[in-house]
């Protein structure tokens, strides 16, 4: 384990988990990294006011909420995004940028305007609530233009943390994909974003799309009565992050290839497309901002074969923080990913147990949305099979969340082989659940 501590950062620390033994001929090396960050102690805590007023890392947050004509239908729905609003608000630490964004076919300026960010205080948050008041629904929905302004505000602070915080109940109607896939990717990097659908009229995949680009959570608000308590929790574990842009740089020797680095806890979300080069050999795949957290990377790497007994350094991994000036940047925890080849069988054809655990996790992740994609398409047989899948490995890896999940849209007759029936009527809230929270994964058991 190595560590790499700075003021104003978190202390990382860094663990690989891998059978570095490959058999004569073997090429493929697969290991399990754990990041773990500690030393803020603000994740979690039921207060926001976690600094001493000024203290604390600097951060700027935009909350950005659908105001769309479909958001009256029921008035519950613009009645719980105001109070979710408010209480995310209500949440921000004294010190902290913000804004309050209206979204339609056209993004407006709440709160404070001017294309301004205001300074949370007592003054400014009241402030803040009472111009929610004005919010009313009526028009379309773009959420590209929400996320262009987001930017622009967010960007005019001179700040560590930018997030964004969306609501939206519909579909992106008014803009094209294309249109916004490029305004994803023009965000990407600049802030990250924390994605909410409310109610079942919104696509899950634009959703889950969005936060997934900007490096955020996603889920499902089925019942607008529980927005206020969600936006808290966002607005909570926004205020504990503690530094922003950390990356995973991963060096090869000449004669490797990279196939795949994923994160695979707390969610499957694959970085592979993401890497930027870093130097002769190195690449660096984004994490966004960290707080006192912990996550697993699964790295594969394609070494050159070799005969038994010899061994090699198949990847060096490290982290890159940002140091508190911007200027340049650290290497934090390292971490070495190895190959040995060996005649002995039994230590060669060993799965390491955590490896093994999330390769499961990300088959799982797959399997669901698979299994709901048949399911929509009418080729029920495939469904059953995929979804049968799936709970086989939910049950198998310990994942009794995604478990209890997935018995809302098959009937389970035996977990252990993965038999199961379709429910002839499954309630939207219950598939859209599904599909949303499909990637959350469980940590290895120890």
């Amino acid at each position: 384990m190595a560590n790499f501590s700075k003021s104003n950062v978190p202390q990382f620390s860094m663990d690989v988990y891998q059978n570095e033994y490959l058999p004569e001929g073997g090429r493929e090396v697969n290991a399990i990294v754990t990041v773990t960050a500690t030393g803020g102690g603000t994740i979690g805590s039921s207060s926001p006011q976690v600094y001493p007023q000024g203290g604390g890392p600097s951060a700027a947050v935009a909350v950005m909420v659908d105001c769309s004509g479909s958001m009256d239908y029921p008035p519950t729905k613009m009645r719980g995004a105001r109070d979710a609003t408010a209480a995310a608000i209500d949440a921000l630490r004294d010190g902290t940028h913000f804004a309050v964004i209206g979204g339609t076919h056209v993004a407006t300026e709440v709160y404070p305007g001017g294309g301004r960010l205001a300074i949370a205080d007592a003054t400014t948050r009241e402030q803040a609530k009472r111009a929610l008041r004005g919010l009313a629904a009526g028009g379309g929905t773009a959420i590209g233009t929400w996320l262009r302004l987001a930017d622009r505000l967010l960007n005019s602070a001179d700040v560590t943390i930018r997030h964004g915080i969306l609501l939206t109940d519909g579909r992106n109607e008014h803009e094209s994909p294309e249109d916004l896939r490029a305004t994803l990717q023009a965000c990407a990097g600049r802030f990250t974003c924390d994605a909410r659908g409310v109610g079942t009229d919104w696509e899950v995949k634009e959703v889950t799309g969005i936060a997934s680009a900007l490096l955020g959570s996603a889920d499902i608000v089925a019942d607008p009565a529980g927005l206020a308590a969600d936006f808290t929790r966002m607005m909570e574990t926004a205020m504990g992050k503690e530094v922003a842009d950390v990356s995973l740089r991963v060096w090869t020797p000449v004669g490797t290839a990279i196939r795949f680095v994923k994160q695979v806890a707390p969610t499957v979300e694959d970085l592979t497309t993401r890497r930027t080069e870093a130097g002769p050999r190195a690449g660096d795949y984004p994490t966004g901002s960290w707080g006192d957290e912990s996550r697993d990377y699964h790295l594969c790497v394609e070494v050159p074969a070799a005969g038994i007994g010899q061994e090699m350094l198949a990847a060096r991994v490290s982290l890159v923080v940002p140091q508190a000036d911007n200027s340049t940047q650290n290497p934090g925890a390292q971490g070495l990913v190895r190959a040995l080849w060996t005649d002995d069988m039994t230590a060669s054809t060993s799965i390491n147990p955590q490896v093994a655990h999330y390769t499961g996790q990300a088959e799982l992740a797959q399997a669901i949305q698979q299994g709901l994609d048949l399911r929509k398409a009418g080729d029920f047989d495939g469904a059953t099979a995929k979804l049968g899948r799936a709970v086989q490995l939910a049950g198998a890896s310990g994942n009794a969340d995604t478990a209890k999940l997935l018995a809302k849209v098959v009937d389970v007759v035996d977990a252990a082989t993965g038999t199961v029936r379709l429910k002839t009527k499954v309630a939207e809230a219950d598939e859209m659940t599904l599909e949303t929270r499909s990637t959350k994964t469980v940590r290895v058991k120890k």
